[in-house]
């Protein structure tokens, strides 16, 4: 992210991890409980990402990593994981 913003490889990428999984961009915000019209603008670039909101977008959505506090037990994943919760 030189320029704040998440590249594009990193978005499509993103986009094909959801199509791969069979979801809509608002079916995985709604899984996910953030807003779809912030993941809309995580994934058009339109969002830095640096924090709230849109931040737990892109760390779930595997474009940056990061910390996401209290993601849920239904992913099997701990507070500290660096991991994207959409498997590559």
């Amino acid at each position: 992210m030189p320029n704040g913003y998440p590249s594009e490889q990193a978005r499509t990428d993103a986009r094909d991890r959801l199509c791969k999984l069979g979801l809509t961009a608002k079916e995985w915000a709604e899984q996910n409980e953030i807003s779809p019209s912030t993941v809309y603008a995580v994934l058009n670039g339109q969002k830095k990402c640096l924090r709230g909101e849109a931040h737990r977008a892109a760390v779930l959505l595997g474009i940056k990593e990061g910390v996401v506090a209290g993601i849920t037990p239904r992913y099997g994943r701990r507070k500290s994981d660096l991991v994207a919760v959409i498997p590559k």
